[in-house]
């Protein structure tokens, strides 16, 4: 079993959901796995990764609207340091999550014929965004 591990820079999004998927596949095409796992791993705690339907753009947006409707503007929030996004992207991270894994067959992701890795992005001026990904295969 070999295993590497590494970083990509994303570019700053803006709020919302975007498919990474190809920019997953292009740094997979530099290692020679046939059968593995990848991990995706975001370090931040305003930004998630989730894997959900990647033709029909509607179901990012209705993504994105149903956490704001669930999330956003809440009278009792308290932590705001950085503005009204900012426990609202805490909560948005939490529910979603940090890291992926997906296997890896005959040397491609193993997704299902509709499924995309998605950035969610939840803040409204977004930085650049680091993900550590780590790859174990043969």
């Amino acid at each position: 079993m070999k295993l590497y591990q590494t970083s990509i820079k994303l570019k700053p999004y803006p709020r919302g959901f975007h498919i990474i998927t190809e920019r997953i596949n292009t740094l997979l095409s530099d290692y020679n796995i046939t059968t593995g796992i990848l991990n995706l791993f975001i370090k931040h705690t305003s930004a998630s990764l989730t894997i959900n339907e990647n033709v029909d753009p509607s179901v990012r947006e209705d993504m994105e609207n149903f956490f704001r409707d669930i999330a956003d503007a809440k009278s009792y929030y308290i932590h705001t340091y950085e503005g009204d996004d900012d426990i609202p992207a805490h909560l948005k991270s939490s529910l979603l999550g940090q890291s992926l894994t997906i296997p890896i067959t005959d040397g491609r992701l193993n997704l299902g014929i509709w499924q995309g890795i998605y950035l969610g992005e939840h803040r409204d001026r977004a930085s650049s965004r680091e993900i550590i990904v780590t790859l174990q295969g043969e």
